[in-house]
């Protein structure tokens, strides 16, 4: 088993909680399922949702980005709820986006915008359960996380789509709310469904991601006659297994093998083989780089990457926040479906934009009882009331707006949708069936998804 222990950095949020992480290459104990009961899921999944060859990217605004100030502009309701910014015109008719993203607005054809979904809480801990793993059930009192991420389950699933390749990437780090995996993790299903971490800025002069890199002193021969008196030892045990679990200890220990020793992961985690153009066109920032090596990371094999966009929570100073954090979301974003569109890969991968919940649609006075009250900066505080989530690729009709609130934002007025519809909508785009259930902790099968279904309009051919 490779073990690389990560940097226990974090970061703190309005709650006051932050959180130190490790992650592990390597098997961990198989979770709810061997190796010939997760074979035959895998088909049963195969069947239902049909073979794809399909993979996500996930943009996480973890702290939670206001839907009033991106999506769902409101211009016509009172100035301390309509904002700042106006609204422009995108290139589909009676589809209008804050002017903060004029990028976003050129090829809005090209993705849609889900404007109802809510799950009614403003508890950061809850809200970023609910939208990453479908259930509640924890709070700031109470927050480490109890089910599975929706993307652990899908990479689960379907493994990378190319061998060599981590299915499920977090860059650089899998962080909710200052919790790290938190909500990404794999939970019950293992620690080796967490997401494989990248740890360092691709934006920096040096990027390098240190889990793919072998101990100073251990060469690919010594590792090559370690794996080699490993598998000596194991055959004897493999001999009295009846379960599957010492074949699927090997085929994991192999994932991990071939990703330290082989070119395709090394290769693809290497931007700076990028054109310098493409890179400025992304943005040359975290965020910017951290997109553009996500579209390196599906076109190479795998199958779920989250690039986390952390400082969302802008209880004050929100016009400053908005005006830091939005064009570097518009560049990103609108760069990465036009690389796609032009690379032919737009069908094949669904961008997802969202965080825990969306922002009160009322402007408050200077921040939630904080220092800014003194200092006189407007901002806007938790809602999970309505939140809005862009869905752009993986057979998603663009142009579409699904779902309305109304006058003000604050509440779904059409088609009011929940996390789950979602899930079932990602879930049906990779093929992975919404009716597996896996064991927990406590022995209990649990659903993958227990509620919603798959947005239908949202995708071509449904």
């Amino acid at each position: 088993m490779l073990r690389i222990d990560a940097d226990t950095s974090s970061q703190r949020y309005c709650d006051g909680y932050s959180r130190r992480s490790f992650l592990q290459v390597g098997m961990a104990g198989m979770g709810s399922l061997g190796l010939p009961a997760l074979l035959q899921a895998k088909e049963s999944s195969a069947l239902a949702g049909g073979k794809k060859d399909t993979s996500v990217i996930l943009i996480w605004l973890d702290g939670g980005p206001s839907h009033h100030d991106t999506y769902d502009p409101k211009p016509e309701a009172p100035a301390d709820y309509a904002g700042i910014w106006r609204p422009i015109h995108t290139n589909v008719p009676g589809f209008d986006i804050t002017e903060m993203f004029p990028r976003q607005a050129q090829v809005a054809d090209k993705f849609s915008v889900v404007r109802s979904v809510h799950h009614d809480t403003g508890d950061h801990f809850t809200g970023g359960h609910w939208m990453l793993t479908g259930r509640g059930e924890v709070s700031g009192a109470s927050n480490d996380g109890k089910y599975p991420f929706f993307g652990s389950i899908c990479s689960k699933m379907t493994g990378p789509r190319q061998a060599g390749m981590p299915a499920n990437v977090a860059i650089p780090y899998a962080m909710s709310i200052g919790l790290r995996p938190g909500y990404f993790g794999g939970n019950y299903l293992g620690t080796q469904y967490d997401p494989f971490q990248t740890e360092s800025d691709a934006n920096a002069a040096n990027f390098k991601v240190r889990n793919l890199d072998l101990p100073a002193n251990l060469s690919i021969n010594r590792l090559n006659d370690r794996r080699t008196l490993q598998s000596q030892f194991d055959r004897l045990r493999r001999q009295a297994d009846q379960s599957g679990m010492i074949d699927a200890m090997d085929r994991f220990d192999e994932q991990a093998y071939e990703m330290v020793t082989g070119e395709r992961a090394r290769t693809a985690f290497d931007i700076g083989l990028e054109d310098p153009r493409l890179r400025d066109r992304y943005g040359r920032n975290s965020w910017g780089q951290s997109v553009l090596l996500a579209r390196r990371l599906v076109e190479a094999g795998t199958t779920f990457v989250t690039c986390h966009f952390g400082g969302w929570d802008s209880h004050w100073n929100h016009q400053g926040t908005m005006e830091n954090h939005l064009p570097k979301v518009d560049m990103a974003v609108a760069s990465l479906i036009e690389d796609l569109s032009n690379r032919g890969m737009l069908d094949q991968v669904l961008v997802v934009v969202m965080g825990e919940f969306g922002r009160t649609p009322k402007m408050n006075n200077g921040g939630n009882g904080g220092p800014a009250l003194s200092m006189g900066t407007p901002g806007r505080d938790h809602w999970g009331n309505a939140l809005s989530v862009m869905m752009g690729g993986g057979g998603v009709r663009g142009g579409q707006i699904i779902g309305s609130t109304n006058h003000l934002g604050e509440v779904p007025q059409d088609r009011p949708l929940r996390p789950g519809d979602i899930h079932h909508t990602i879930f049906r785009v990779l093929g992975v069936d919404p009716n597996l259930s896996f064991v927990n902790h406590a022995g209990r099968p649990i659903a993958a998804i227990d509620h919603g279904a798959v947005i239908d309009d949202l995708l071509s051919g449904s």
